[in-house]
């Protein structure tokens, strides 16, 4: 829809008919220091469609894309090779919406897509049941963290040090509302996660214990232990997935013992999208099912016997029950839903196993390359497709240097914890089926260059 301005005679019949003697009195309750004295400065008051449109792209040009340079990011968001025909299923007209269909009777199609998304997620988590998804990983681990509260009736989440922080700083936005607490420790620069720190925090107060499985250094700790450590004292163990192509390699969460799993779908047919929007999956145990948050599409069948689908539960959202509801979510990210569906039926379990197998083996060149490299330290022990190494001097520095030459080398630690100095050095890298040889090669070469003591020549 194109924005089309009003006149000055329609303004002035606007504000006739609501009583307002200008239209900056109708912005009269927001503070004067929060209010532009003018128009945006340094932006014209007009411009053609082609000038704006010529204008946009010559910003756009100044982007490095994931596909045109050999690309290692990730930690939580990551590059795969999406099929064409998610692309093109998800754009027909029965689909295009990013909304929940209310009226089952018109929206089967959509419905039963949902129930089958609800069935992947399951059997990939290791869950009893799924929803018909969230906005995103990061406010799915909240919503999990308030729904272990509604179960266990305490206050007080133990956040493992491998969580993403931006799934902490999600986690503690909500908690200054809602009055819980949040046990929260840095990530150790070791081969192992320290699940003994994360267990010995486990009190009688305790609603649940938030581990990211991998976590956001690309190790994987023992949820095994940890969910028994957990459940001895009558907590819940969370499990948070941010990159889902790893469960085709380890195994589930829920098999391991976990209570509530949460993740991020965007590796399964969503792509990069500049940061969203992204898909939120959520997984429980049965007998949690009413505490859950969202909405569950479930299978029926009509007065003629014949099979049907409805939404079943979805009276505990906020646009149902208002400020009695356990959740805040008013929506599911449908269309993302449908995209990550299409491409999970595309590869199925094994082609997931493969998948999973084939970004494996692209970490492990990548890691083995960048070992060879002095003064590069390989931090992991075990990983799947990301991990990380130490780099001899600040990483941010680094990535940046490395992108001046062309090579998106992966996320800095000082980037995500810039205030834990210990860390700064850390480079976390992700390497998927994306990853080609020449990629390894080049990261490695121009890495090579950038920490030679000499620093003579330039990276080639």
């Amino acid at each position: 829809m194109r924005y089309l301005p009003l006149t000055p005679a329609e303004r002035a019949e606007m504000l006739g008919v609501i009583g307002a003697g200008s239209v900056e009195a109708l912005f009269e309750d927001v503070p004067a220091f929060a209010r532009l004295p003018g128009p945006v400065p340094g932006l014209p008051l007009h411009a053609s469609e082609m000038a704006v449109e010529r204008h946009m792209a010559r910003l756009a040009s100044a982007n490095l894309s994931a596909a045109e340079a050999p690309f290692f990011l990730g930690a939580g968001a990551y590059r795969h090779h999406i099929p064409a025909s998610v692309d093109h299923l998800i754009q027909r007209g029965e689909f295009l919406t990013a909304y929940t269909p209310y009226q089952p009777e018109i929206a089967q199609g959509t419905l039963q897509v949902l129930f089958e998304f609800q069935t992947q997620v399951a059997r990939l988590f290791g869950t009893d049941v799924a929803n018909a998804s969230m906005y995103d990983g990061s406010t799915a681990c909240w919503e999990a963290i308030a729904m272990a509260g509604r179960v266990t009736r305490r206050k007080k989440a133990v956040i493992s040090g491998g969580l993403h922080p931006h799934y902490i700083a999600t986690a503690a936005t909500m908690a200054r509302f809602t009055g819980d607490a949040l046990d929260t420790r840095l990530p150790d620069l070791a081969a192992e996660p320290d699940d003994a720190a994360v267990i010995a925090a486990i009190d009688g107060e305790t609603s649940c214990v938030v581990v990211q499985y991998p976590d956001v250094l690309g190790r994987v700790p023992d949820l095994a232990a940890i969910a028994a450590a957990a459940q001895a004292k009558g907590a819940l163990l969370i499990a948070v997935v941010t990159e889902p192509v790893a469960l085709g390699l380890i195994e589930a969460p829920g098999k391991l013992g976990a209570d509530i799993v949460v993740g991020e779908g965007q590796s399964l047919g969503v792509g990069l999208q500049f940061g969203g929007p992204y898909l939120g999956l959520f997984g429980c145990r049965d007998k949690f099912v009413r505490q859950m948050p969202g909405r569950l599409a479930g299978q029926t069948v009509d007065a003629d016997g014949k099979r049907g689908f409805v939404l079943t539960l979805s009276t505990r959202e906020q646009h149902i029950r208002r400020e009695k509801a356990t959740s805040n979510i008013c929506t599911n990210s449908g269309l993302c839903a449908l995209a990550f569906s299409i491409h999970m039926t595309l590869l199925g379990g094994e082609g997931l196993a493969k998948l999973a197998r084939v970004n494996h083996a692209a970490a492990r060149k990548t890691a083995d390359a960048l070992a060879k490299v002095p003064g590069v330290t390989l931090l992991n022990s075990a990983y799947v497709n990301e991990f990380t190494v130490i780099l001899p001097r600040d990483a941010r520095e680094v990535v940046r240097e490395l992108a001046e030459y062309g090579v998106l080398g992966g996320v800095s630690l000082g980037r995500l914890y810039p205030e834990a100095f210990a860390l700064h050095n850390g480079l976390v890298v992700t390497a998927t089926e994306t990853t080609s040889d020449d990629d390894i090669h080049a990261l490695a070469t121009v890495l090579t260059e950038l920490l030679a003591d000499t620093h003579e020549g330039s990276p080639t």
